[in-house]
């Protein structure tokens, strides 16, 4: 990590603080050895118990990616549980995605369900965000996949939901000026008011409150993180995962979205500097499966084919339903940040701040 962060502080040794917050506050606290699997056995026990006599225990959040795709094998085949695959399409899915999500479960023997998010809405409010200037164009897809599991969950009194997030590759945050929270509904709203031209009928819209506080305390539906019980090596489970279920590996995190492959590759540091392999590559680091010459090393390199560049914009702005010049206008328009629109930021810092001084998260800044 480095001044792109313009909040990173060091101290007097020249440690960030970003470092510094995972060797105090999530490593202490942080259990993957026999202490951690006793905690995740009481919770599978607790998850077994509260589905007896349904058709499945938990739902789980299948994007195709590594650590969603190692865990669903881990779910069935090491904890016995029968997790419901839950898979949000938004229309940007990679064909390497789509088989590796087709065969983890057909191996497995597992239901998938699969919900579509209307086209035309999501294409809308995309565009919304581009018009914006905000690095976080990302957000209607994010926003919608977690909009989608939450109230699936809801609606069906799921009361588990199994996540892929983990510290091992993720204890390192972006920084908040880089990615915006995407559970942000007012500043979702407010953009798509500014810049959108459909009303957003079907496009699922959640809240911090009511996935924050009324779905985990009135609902009592619970997010497991289990992969943060026991240890996990991101380049075994991905060498695991190619040898027993011919899983195609990505070039980069998150690259299973064409989408999210074309932001975080080209639009975040091309545009605004941003390169969320800093962040991706501190977390290895820091946990020890990547030296720090090693990402010095590929950071040399850009994250995106130069040679592939300009058919990905064509592609980009094709499926957008515009002209690739009206997406060059967008890049090179003048750039915004979260703090240009109406947000719920103030809610989201005194929660934070009150789920630290509870010990409910843990974690570097965002």
């Amino acid at each position: 990590m480095d001044t792109t962060d313009s909040k990173i502080t060091f101290d007097e040794n020249g440690v960030c603080d970003h470092c510094n917050t995972y060797y105090k506050d999530v490593l202490p606290n942080w259990h993957t050895d026999e202490r951690g699997r006793q905690e995740l056995d009481q919770i599978v026990s607790d998850i077994k118990r509260s589905s007896s006599g349904k058709d499945f225990d938990c739902i789980m959040g299948m994007s195709g990616g590594t650590d969603s795709s190692y865990l669903l094998y881990l779910a069935k085949e090491k904890l016995g549980l029968r997790p419901l695959v839950f898979h949000v399409d938004a229309g940007w899915n990679s064909q390497i995605a789509v088989n590796n999500i087709e065969r983890l479960v057909d191996k497995l023997g597992l239901d998938l369900y699969t919900e579509v998010i209307d086209w035309e809405e999501m294409r809308d409010l995309q565009l919304a965000f581009f018009k914006s200037g905000v690095p976080h164009i990302d957000t209607p897809q994010d926003h919608a996949f977690f909009a989608m599991m939450y109230k699936f969950a809801s609606k069906y009194k799921v009361k588990y939901i199994l996540t892929g997030g983990n510290y091992s590759t993720e204890c390192v945050r972006n920084p908040l000026e880089w990615m915006y929270f995407q559970s942000d509904s007012v500043q979702l709203r407010d953009i798509h008011k500014r810049f959108g031209t459909k009303p957003l009928k079907d496009f699922p819209v959640t809240n911090i409150l009511w996935h924050k506080i009324y779905l985990p305390y009135i609902k009592k539906i619970k997010l497991v993180r289990a992969l943060d019980f026991m240890p996990y090596h991101k380049e075994d489970a991905t060498q695991f995962l190619v040898d027993n279920f011919g899983y195609q590996r990505y070039p980069q995190k998150h690259f299973e979205s064409r989408f999210t492959r074309f932001y975080e590759s080209y639009w975040l540091p091309e545009k605004f500097g941003f390169d969320t392999r800093k962040v991706q590559f501190s977390s290895l680091i820091l946990t020890g499966q990547m030296t720090r010459e090693e990402a010095l090393e590929k950071l040399k390199e850009p994250a995106y084919d130069p040679e592939q560049i300009e058919h990905e914009f064509e592609y980009v702005a094709t499926k957008l339903g515009i002209s690739a010049d009206e997406l060059r206008s967008y890049f090179n328009a003048p750039n915004k940040s979260y703090r240009d629109y109406k947000s719920q930021q103030r809610i989201y810092d005194l929660g934070a701040k009150a789920m630290r001084m509870l010990a409910l998260e843990r974690g570097g800044k965002r």
